[in-house]
């Protein structure tokens, strides 16, 4: 994605483009696997971890992103592709190979619908699927 489009991604959920959100936005939509806050701080090094964690929370209450557990217990991030807003669109399922510690999403497979009780409203999933992947599962075969 290209610097007008990160803007206007920004713009379209009320968020104020700065310099600190443009460089982590550029940094996700250029990821095809979702970043833990960590794999961010490696890959914008001119940003300390607090600072990616203030742009990651304003972010995620506009909605531009969403977190997943990644299989260990740590968050990690993705924009989300809906074009306002959060959706159940956004929930795929991931998978988390137990090996490489990889996470991989699998955009085309929907979480399976739930019919939660009465009274209750669901505002996120988090689907992992846990296995090898695979280039684990291959190397094991060669072993």
């Amino acid at each position: 994605m290209d610097i007008r489009e990160l803007d206007d991604i920004l713009e379209r959920h009320g968020v104020k483009a700065t310099a600190n959100r443009m460089l982590v936005l550029k940094e996700m939509a250029g990821s095809d696997v979702p970043l833990s806050l960590s794999e961010l701080e490696s890959m914008i090094g001119t940003m300390d971890k607090s600072s990616i964690f203030r742009v990651l929370t304003v972010l995620m209450s506009h909605h531009v992103i969403h977190a997943m557990e990644d299989g260990r217990g740590i968050a990690k991030y993705e924009l989300c592709h809906g074009k306002d807003t959060h959706s159940i669109d956004d929930m795929h399922v991931h998978f988390y190979c137990e090996n490489c510690q990889k996470v991989y999403c699998f955009d085309n497979i929907s979480i399976p619908e739930v019919c939660l009780p009465a009274g209750f409203s669901m505002n996120s999933a988090n689907y992992m699927l846990k296995g090898q992947c695979p280039d684990c599962n291959a190397k094991h075969r060669n072993d």
